[in-house]
C-alpha cells in the first residue's frame, strides 16, 4: 500500500495564522497581559518522495474437534509494519544536543542577556507552527489467541477467547498526532528510538466470555403453568482485559525544558527502589501513579551539570538552580513511551428473555419479552489519567503535582437495564 497524502484545507485567511505565548505570569489573563508575538502562518511539511509503505501480516492457527460439540483453537497472529505515518502536531523546535547523559535543550547562556536562562529560537522564526509527516515509523504486533467453543447442545451454549499480545510502535498517530485520548501529540520525531513502545491502543491481555442457557420446563405442563414456565433465556457475557498503556509528563504547557516547542512535552527521569518495581498504585483513584517513583530530570554530575544545564529556568520565574541539586530542567528524563499501564475493565451484562411463540399465527412467530443488565455488577471502571492535566508527575517548578494520577473518568457506564419486546417472524 502506498503512501496517503490529504489535500483538505480547512482554513482560510488570516485564521491560519499561529502565535502562542508561554509563561504570562500570575493574573495577566485578559486585564495587563503581555504583547502576544507577531502572528505567523502554520505550515505542514510531508516527507516529500517517501519509501512505500506497507504491512505484512501472518498467522497459523490449530483447530481441534474434542467433542462433537466442542472444538478448540490455539492460533498464533503477527504483523511488522514499515514506512509507516509518522505525525506530530508541531514539529517547530529547537534541535537539542545529544550527550551522554540524553538530549539537551540549549538555552541563551549569555549572563549580560536579559532573558538569560530562557530558550533559543526554533529552527524556523518565519513561522509560527509546522505540522510534520515523515513514513519512517515501524510497527510490531505478536500475539497468542485461544478459543474454546461448545456449540448448543441441550439447552446450553458458551464460547470463550483469550488473547495475549503486544503492540510495539514508534507512533501510533495517522492522521493527527493525538489519535486517542492517550496520545503524547508531538513525539520527538529527531529520533524515533525515544518514542518506541507501547501502542497507544495496546491491550496485553483480554477475556471474553459468552453463554447461553435454554432453562427447561417440565414437559407434564399445561395451559397457564406452561406458559409461565416456558421460554426462558438466560444469557451472560463477561469480558476482563489489560488498561492502556500511558506516558508520565511534567510541566506540560509551560515548556520547562526550553523546546522552544508551542506542542511541548517534558518528560521526567524514572527512579528505581524500594516499591517502584510496579509504577501504579491499582485501586487508588486519587493516586494512581507512584509520584515517588519519578523525578525531575537530573545531571549525573557537577561537571555535567555546569557544561549543560539551565541555572535561570524560566519556569522558576527568576529563581536559580542549585547546582548541587543537579536539577536540570532542560535534560529530557530516561521515561519512555507508554511505560506506565492504567486500569483494566472488568465487565458483566446479564439477560433474561422470554419467548412466546404464537403458532396460531406461524411456525416461528414469537413475542420475545427481553430484560438486559449492563454492568449488573455496577464496576466502576476507569480510563487512564487524562494526558497531560493527571498525566503530569511536576508542575513546571518542578513541584510534585496534586492532580497527577488522577482517575476522573470511566471507560463504562453504571449499571443500565432496559426492558424491551422483539416480535420475529
Amino acid at each position: 500500500m502506498g503512501p496517503v497524502f490529504t489535500l483538505l484545507t480547512t482554513l482560510a485567511a488570516p485564521f491560519f495564522q499561529y502565535t502562542a505565548i508561554n509563561n504570562p505570569g500570575a493574573g495577566t489573563f485578559f486585564s495587563g497581559i503581555t504583547n502576544f508575538p507577531a502572528n505567523k502562518l502554520r505550515a505542514t511539511y510531508i516527507e516529500p518522495n517517501p519509501k512505500r509503505n506497507y504491512v505484512i501480516q501472518w498467522n497459523l492457527n490449530v483447530q481441534q474437534e474434542l467433542t462433537p460439540n466442542l472444538t478448540g483453537m490455539v492460533a498464533y497472529v503477527g504483523s511488522r509494519g514499515v514506512h509507516q505515518p509518522f505525525r506530530v502536531d508541531d514539529a517547530l523546535m529547537v534541535l537539542p544536543t545529544k550527550t551522554s547523559a540524553g538530549y539537551v535543550w540549549p538555552f541563551i547562556s549569555d549572563p549580560a542577556d536579559p532573558n538569560f536562562g530562557g530558550p533559543l529560537d526554533p529552527f524556523n522564526t518565519n513561522y509560527g507552527s509546522i505540522r510534520g509527516l515523515w513514513y519512517k515509523g515501524h510497527s510490531y504486533f505478536d500475539a497468542l489467541e485461544l478459543q474454546m467453543v461448545k456449540r448448543m447442545s441441550h439447552g446450553f451454549q458458551v464460547q470463550g477467547a483469550f488473547t495475549w499480545g503486544k503492540s510495539i510502535d514508534t507512533s501510533s498517530a495517522t492522521m493527527a498526532g493525538d489519535a486517542f485520548g492517550n496520545s503524547i501529540s508531538s513525539l520527538n520525531w529527531f529520533d524515533l528510538r525515544l518514542g518506541r513502545g507501547l501502542s497507544d491502543f495496546n491491550i496485553g491481555r483480554t477475556l471474553v466470555v459468552n453463554g447461553t442457557w435454554e432453562v427447561p420446563s417440565p414437559k407434564s405442563l399445561s395451559g397457564p403453568a406452561k406458559w409461565a414456565l416456558d421460554g426462558w433465556q438466560l444469557g451472560l457475557i463477561f469480558q476482563a482485559n489489560d488498561g492502556v498503556p500511558f506516558t508520565p509528563t511534567w510541566g506540560t504547557g509551560d515548556d520547562p525544558a526550553n523546546t522552544s516547542s508551542n506542542d511541548d512535552w517534558a518528560y521526567p527521569n524514572r527512579l528505581g527502589g524500594s516499591g517502584c518495581n510496579t509504577l501504579t498504585n491499582p485501586g487508588n483513584p486519587a493516586h494512581y501513579i507512584k509520584t515517588e517513583c519519578f523525578s525531575v530530570p537530573t545531571a549525573p554530575n557537577l561537571a555535567f551539570w555546569n557544561q549543560y544545564c539551565d541555572p535561570l529556568p524560566p519556569t522558576l520565574g527568576g529563581t536559580s538552580v542549585d547546582p548541587n541539586s543537579l536539577l536540570c530542567f532542560n535534560l529530557r528524563g530516561n521515561v519512555g513511551r507508554n511505560i506506565l499501564i492504567g486500569p483494566g475493565l472488568t465487565n458483566v451484562d446479564f439477560s433474561v428473555f422470554k419467548n412466546n411463540y404464537i403458532k396460531r399465527i406461524s411456525e416461528n412467530f414469537n413475542v420475545q419479552f427481553r430484560a438486559e443488565i449492563f454492568n449488573i455488577l455496577n464496576h466502576a471502571n476507569f480510563a487512564p489519567p487524562t494526558t497531560p492535566d493527571n498525566s503530569d508527575i511536576f508542575d513546571s517548578t518542578g513541584s510534585v503535582s496534586d492532580v497527577a494520577g488522577l482517575l476522573s473518568r470511566t471507560t463504562t457506564t453504571a449499571r443500565e437495564v432496559q426492558f424491551a419486546v422483539k416480535i420475529i417472524w
